[in-house]
């Protein structure tokens, strides 16, 4: 199964959307690119799946064997 990542590459417009759990230039496991109404859904700070902006986001291609540690290690923080 492939994992997909993005990284916040801003979050200025998070609007009513609290931008704590999301930091620019962080990482985040994609659990849905495109979840509807212009929104990702990614697993933020917090561990929990949240939806934000995609326009906060870009996809980072990784190899699989790299997506699969990293996936590995967020889970663990």
């Amino acid at each position: 199964m492939a994992m997909n990542f993005v990284v916040c590459l801003q979050k200025d417009d998070l609007g009513d959307l609290s931008g704590d759990d999301i930091h620019v230039g962080r990482l985040y496991e994609v659990v849905e690119m495109h979840a509807g109404h212009g929104m990702v859904r990614v697993i933020d700070e917090s561990g929990e799946d949240y939806l934000y902006p995609e326009n906060c986001f870009e996809p980072v291609l990784l190899s699989e064997s790299v997506a699969q540690r990293l996936s590995q290690v967020l889970s663990h923080h």
